[in-house]
C-alpha cells in the first residue's frame, strides 16, 4: 500500500489576504499546505479521502489519472468543496465515480451539489454512485476500510483504518471503544491544529499524548494551521517516532 498526502493544511487560521506571518513568507515547500486529504493506492485500486477546495490542484500536482472511489470523513466545506471536479475522472475513466459517505454527509452533498442529483441533468455534470458508509468494516473495490467514529466538537466524523494504517482528521475526542480499533496500527495520522486550545481539534500537545497512548511505530500530524508555526521548527520539538506531514509526502510498503 502507498499513501500520498495530497494536503496537510486547514482553513483554520489561514489568512485570506496578504500576510506577514512566518509561515506565509516561508520559502520552505513544506510550509505550503493545501487542505487535508490523502491518496491511497492498494491492490491496483486508487482511493481519495475527502475532496477539499484544492482537490483539482492536488490531482494535477500528483498526476493522478485514475480514481476508483472517494470516501468522506465529514461534510465541512474544507473537505467537500472540490467534489465537482470528479467529473474529469468520469471523462477519463469512462465510468461513474463510487462515492462513500454517511447519511448526514450524503444529505449535505445533495444540498450543495443538487444539480448532480437533478431529474434533468445538464450535460457534463459529475456522474456518481452514492453508497451509504456506516460505522462498520466496509469493503470497497476489494480493499477493507474500517471507519473510526471520532468527535469534532459535537459532530461525529469518520477516520479510517486500512490494514496497519490509520487516518484521523478533525477530531478532539475519541471514545475508548473507538480507540480499540486503532490499537495495533503501525502508522497513525492524526490532526494537530495548533498549540493553543481549540473547540474542535487536538492541539499539538494533545496529539502527542494520544500518539503516546496508542503507541504506533510511526505517527504523522496533519490538518496543520499556520498558527502551529514553521515545519522545521515544529519538527525539532517532536518525539523521534512522530513527524509533521507535508504536502506530497509519500509512505510506501505499509
Amino acid at each position: 500500500m502507498k499513501i500520498t498526502f495530497l494536503g496537510t493544511g486547514t482553513s483554520q487560521g489561514v489568512p485570506l489576504i496578504s500576510c506577514d506571518c512566518l509561515v506565509c513568507k516561508s520559502a520552505d515547500a513544506k510550509d505550503k499546505r493545501l487542505r487535508s486529504s490523502i491518496f491511497i493506492e492498494e491492490n491496483g485500486k486508487n482511493f481519495v479521502i475527502d475532496t477539499g477546495p484544492d482537490f483539482r490542484q492536488q490531482m494535477l500536482r500528483e498526476d493522478i489519472k485514475k480514481l476508483d472511489a472517494i470516501l468522506f470523513t465529514h461534510e465541512h466545506k474544507d473537505h467537500t468543496a472540490g467534489f465537482d471536479d470528479i467529473r474529469a475522472f468520469n471523462f477519463i475513466n469512462k465510468k461513474k465515480m463510487e462515492v462513500f459517505a454517511s447519511k448526514r454527509v450524503q444529505e449535505a452533498i445533495k444540498r450543495e451539489f443538487a444539480y448532480i442529483f437533478s431529474d434533468f441533468k445538464y450535460p457534463g455534470v459529475p456522474e456518481i454512485n452514492l453508497h451509504l458508509l456506516e460505522n462498520k468494516l466496509t469493503e470497497i473495490e476489494g480493499v477493507s476500510f474500517l471507519p473510526i467514529e471520532v468527535i469534532h466538537y459535537k459532530l461525529p466524523v469518520f477516520g479510517f483504518r486500512i490494514k496497519d494504517f490509520t487516518y484521523i482528521t478533525d477530531a478532539n475526542y475519541i471514545s475508548e471503544e473507538e480507540k480499540e480499533k486503532i490499537k495495533g496500527t503501525k502508522i497513525l495520522v492524526l490532526n494537530a491544529l495548533r498549540r493553543e486550545p481549540h473547540i474542535s481539534h487536538y492541539t499539538l500537545e494533545q496529539a502527542i499524548e494520544l500518539v503516546q497512548e496508542i503507541n504506533p511505530d510511526k505517527a504523522y500530524f496533519t490538518h496543520i494551521s499556520h498558527q502551529l508555526g514553521l515545519h522545521e521548527d515544529v519538527q525539532r520539538e517532536l518525539p523521534n517516532n512522530i513527524e509533521l506531514a507535508f504536502d506530497g509526502l509519500k509512505i510506501e510498503n505499509i
